[in-house]
């Protein structure tokens, strides 16, 4: 199998017409604890976790991880975007018969997109700015196109989604050998 092509993250900051999305800093802690204690947000995401656990567990420079670009609004984190490959086994994957990728990621597979922002910026776009801008890297990661073409993926079209041209690709299954 062959090694997954190394990504440098974070990567440089993307600006949007709001937002800038970047790498996390020991300036965000304060609202990474806001948005995992958050009851609004908990009810998405199984529920807010005591204040007093995220203070003693979160670190001093949060979320700094592969896929994971803060949302900033004026320099102040409002929320975050994740881009993480799709575990197989999770319900909705791929297409009977062969294996999905859109936009080709990191590591040539299926993507799942997340994001949670505070509640006191909700109904304003920028989840959906920041999810497109995100998806549009995603999208334009041309070593990653070219690893999925390399693993047997063939390229079956381009289009538009999410503010950002997309790649979609499709590797048949392999048949068994006699």
């Amino acid at each position: 199998m062959a090694e997954p092509v190394p990504v440098a993250w974070p990567p440089a900051p993307i600006r949007t017409e709001r937002l800038v999305l970047r790498g996390s800093e020991a300036g965000d802690r304060a609202a990474f604890i806001e948005l995992f204690a958050s009851p609004k947000v908990g009810t998405y995401i199984g529920g807010p976790r005591p204040r007093e656990e995220l203070e003693g567990a979160v670190p001093e420079v949060p979320g700094q991880r592969l896929g994971l670009f803060v949302a900033a609004l004026d320099g102040a984190m409002i929320g975050m975007v994740t881009l993480d490959r799709r575990n197989a086994g999770r319900p909705g994957h791929g297409q009977p018969g062969g294996k999905m990728v859109r936009g080709a990621g990191p590591d040539a597979g299926e993507a799942d997109l997340g994001y949670m922002f505070l509640p006191h910026v909700w109904g304003c776009g920028y989840a959906a700015e920041a999810c497109a801008a995100a998806l549009g890297w995603f999208a334009a990661n041309d070593r990653a196109m070219c690893l999925a073409v390399k693993l047997g993926f063939t390229e079956v079209e381009r289009f538009e989604e999410y503010g950002a041209e997309q790649w979609l690709g499709v590797r048949p299954s392999i048949p068994a050998s006699d």
